[in-house]
C-alpha cells in the first residue's frame, strides 16, 4: 500500500545546510513508501538521508515499518538518519574527511 511521506519540521533547515556545504539535494519526502527523505550528492558520491525530528520523544522519531523494510533491502550504500541541522553538518563534515583519504581518486572515492 503506498503511503505518502511527510515533511519534519527541520526538513528545510537541514536542505538549507547541505546546500551551504555545496551539496546537490533532491527532496524525495513526498515519494512515500519508505523511500528515504532526500538524495545527496557530494563530490562525486550519491546519498540518502532519512530526516527525523530530534526535539520529539525517541518514540515518535523511529522509522516507520515502511521506511525499515526500505532500509533493509536496499542494496545501495546505506541511509543516514539525520536528526538535527547540526547532525547534518557533522555528516557533511565527516564525507568531506572520508573523500580526503589518501587512496582516492579524482573524485574523492577511497579505493
Amino acid at each position: 500500500m503506498r503511503r505518502r511521506g511527510r515533511v519534519d519540521e527541520n526538513h528545510a533547515a537541514i536542505v538549507d545546510l547541505l546546500r551551504g556545504f555545496g551539496c546537490s539535494v533532491i527532496s524525495t519526502a513526498g515519494v512515500g513508501d519508505g523511500f528515504p527523505d532526500l538524495v545527496v550528492g557530494f563530490q562525486g558520491v550519491t546519498h540518502q538521508i532519512e530526516i527525523k525530528n530530534g526535539e520529539l520523544a525517541a518514540s515518535r522519531r523511529r522509522l516507520s515499518e515502511d521506511e525499515r523494510e526500505w532500509h533493509a533491502t536496499w542494496r545501495g550504500e546505506a541511509v543516514y538518519i539525520v536528526e538535527s541541522a547540526r547532525d547534518a553538518e557533522q555528516l557533511v563534515r565527516q564525507w568531506y574527511r572520508d573523500a580526503a583519504k589518501p587512496g582516492g581518486d579524482e573524485w574523492g572515492i577511497v579505493k
